[in-house]
């Protein structure tokens, strides 16, 4: 069988069939396109397209933060894992996520919280201007929209795609009501390997 080997070739044609499957994404701005573009080849689905929500200074402000080396929190490893580790040392990006952490658990299980929400909580205090990215827990995205709406935290963007039937849904419409730059993809559908897409793609362009 005669198959594409080249990877970049691969990717170019990814691109192409995309463009050709939702040829209206050609209309977006140029980084908006990008991220949309990004997420329907990582899931393979261009019907998700209808489905992410950009708000209208998340890609300016997420630059501006990457480019200034602000930090990128994640609620999981796994999307830690995923985001582009050259592209993070050429702006001299830390990213952080805490979820492992003793304490964390510590403390959830004496509050009966999740570690998301506590690991959420206490690294607040240094992510003013940064990036927090959401895949997985709707807790999470739920305690960071309080904290932003009480005037505790204000980052320069939120990746929020927690993925499931608890929480996941309602926590990402809260979020666009949320008075802060992000990007979503509304309903049950989510995920790490979302926000990843989202956060490489402006890496790439930033």
């Amino acid at each position: 069988m005669e198959f594409i080997k080249d990877p970049r070739a691969i990717e170019d044609t990814s691109m192409d069939i995309i463009e050709q499957c939702v040829p209206w994404i050609k209309e977006l701005p140029e980084g908006e396109m990008q991220i949309v573009r990004r997420i329907i080849h990582t899931t393979g689905d261009p019907d998700i397209a209808k489905l992410v929500k950009i708000h209208p200074e998340a890609v300016a402000s997420g630059l501006q933060a990457m480019r200034q080396g602000k930090p990128i929190f994640t609620d999981v490893q796994m999307l830690r894992s995923g985001i582009s580790s050259i592209q993070l040392e050429q702006f001299g990006i830390e990213t952080m996520c805490l979820i492992k952490d003793p304490e964390i658990a510590a403390e959830a299980k004496r509050t009966g919280k999740t570690r998301a929400m506590i690991a959420m909580a206490k690294a607040a205090p240094g992510l003013d201007g940064a990036i927090i990215a959401i895949g997985n827990a709707p807790t999470a995205l739920f305690e960071l929209c309080e904290m932003v709406r009480r005037g505790e935290l204000r980052p320069a963007l939120v990746v929020g795609t927690p993925v499931g039937f608890v929480g996941a849904k309602e926590s990402k419409e809260v979020l666009v009501e949320t008075p802060v730059p992000y990007i979503t993809v509304t309903g049950t559908r989510g995920g790490s390997t979302i926000a990843v897409a989202a956060l490489n793609a402006l890496l790439k362009l930033a």
